[in-house]
């Protein structure tokens, strides 16, 4: 409780710089990177004023848990021929930029990270984990490079993701100025036109929605604690077949997050059968999980340790300078041959999610297209079911085959599959051939 009145504190304080500093208002900066940034700052990697326990680093491995549990459970089922042809590029984008950064970092971790700076192998996970992942990725890949052996990966990760944040807020601000300058943006606007809610994070009473719908009286429970619990269930089940797998199995590392979305499946499986999803709100499960999200953002940022990163400072510059030049080459060159309306668009959102998180995606967006018309969120929502066994099967099981030393396998595999989905879609004419100009 102590670590998390003053996590609460530095939230707060994030929550009104965020509303009063106009320079931070333009960044998109959210309140948890400002508060995890102060925590840093003032906690025990460098300052140590502030009385954390030794928890703090722990606390966003199980916190995944609970976003990959939530993402099921709730959900309705999506309509594929609605959308058609521009989820399937959606989905092809996102598949082909997740793999490549993986890719491309093993083969740099590879060929010379690890021969000629003797760096891990493992660290080069983190081009993929720093860009498209997150802090959330950080937390799951964390524990399972611990659990084989290597127990700095978790700092790594976690500065990895935060590097991610700041290029993609940097770097989507450059790619905005460029783009309204070249008249490639279908409803571009400047920043002092942008809604005053996306500027300082306080949405004004008319335009406030709803938190979700009362599905449960206050009577027998409150709704938002039946909510947390069905979601409590499905952690309790993942847990029980983690500890049964390495159980049956000793010596298996088995990460708590790819088994939450499976018990999340279960459960929403289990609520189907019985009816019970009638009365499960996904606006309320979607709010556990950003908390969650938000919570993994502010201890993970938290729990850096400074001297381990100063250890790595060299091989993540470099590994991330050429992380951002293949994030660019992909906005550049292969978003205006994907997309197919609404290009410019599209390949905001997608630089803002491919290089920080889906928020700063939505945040970038709103800025080209205040009003959402370009169909960029409900296709990636839609898409996004396609992409995900992707990311979690590759945070479940490359860790483990680096460790093991199959990493070249992985990059091999994965560089042939890379090449055919895009011949595929190129010979299929789902990628066009010239780049579009508007």
């Amino acid at each position: 409780m102590v670590d998390f009145g003053i996590m609460s504190v530095a939230l707060v304080i994030g929550i009104i710089m965020k509303a009063q500093i106009p320079l931070i208002q333009r960044t998109f900066m959210p309140a948890s990177f400002i508060a995890g940034i102060l925590l840093l700052i003032l906690g025990p990697s460098a300052f140590d004023v502030l009385p954390f326990s030794e928890w703090i680093g722990m606390y966003p491995a199980v916190l995944i848990a609970v976003v990959f549990a939530s993402i099921p459970i709730g959900a309705t089922r999506a309509n594929f021929r609605e959308q058609g042809s521009r989820v399937r590029n959606v989905w092809f984008y996102g598949v082909f930029a997740l793999l490549l950064f993986y890719v491309v970092g093993l083969l740099l971790t590879q060929l010379f990270l690890t021969p000629v700076m003797s760096a891990p192998v493992g660290i080069g996970m983190m081009l993929g984990v720093g860009f498209f992942g997150g802090h959330g990725s950080a937390a799951a890949i964390g524990e399972t490079f611990a659990n084989l052996g290597w127990h700095e990966a978790t700092t790594i990760g976690y500065t990895a993701a935060t590097i991610g944040m700041v290029v993609a807020i940097l770097g989507g601000m450059m790619i905005i100025r460029r783009g309204a300058e070249q008249n490639q943006a279908t409803f571009i606007t400047g920043f002092k036109d942008l809604p005053r809610d996306l500027r300082t994070g306080l949405v004004p009473g008319k335009d406030r929605e709803s938190f979700g719908d009362v599905t449960f009286s206050s009577n027998a429970v409150d709704p938002l604690l039946a909510h947390g619990a069905i979601l409590g269930v499905a952690i309790l089940l993942a847990y029980g077949i983690q500890h049964g797998l390495q159980a049956m199995l000793p010596g298996l590392s088995i990460p708590l997050f790819s088994m939450a979305i499976i018990a999340g499946l279960i459960v929403q499986m289990g609520l189907k059968a019985t009816e019970g999803d009638h009365y499960v709100d996904k606006r309320i499960i979607d709010r556990i999980s950003g908390t969650a999200t938000d919570l993994i953002v502010v201890f993970g940022i938290a729990s850096i340790n400074l001297t381990v990163v100063a250890d790595y400072v060299l091989v993540l510059a470099i590994l991330f300078a050429v992380g951002i030049a293949v994030a660019y080459s992909s906005f550049r060159f292969l978003a205006p041959r994907t997309f197919q309306t609404y290009w410019f668009e599209n390949a905001v959102f997608s630089w803002g999610y491919t290089t920080g998180t889906v928020a700063m995606g939505v945040a970038l967006l709103k800025m080209v297209d205040p009003e959402l018309r370009s169909n960029a969120l409900p296709d990636f929502g839609v898409a996004y079911l396609g992409i995900m066994p992707f990311e979690v099967l590759t945070l479940a099981f490359l860790p483990g085959l680096l460790m093991s030393g199959l990493g070249w396998t992985y990059t091999a595999f994965f560089l042939v599959f890379l090449t055919a989905m895009f011949l595929i879609f190129r010979k299929q004419g789902w990628i066009a051939k010239q780049r579009q100009t508007g």
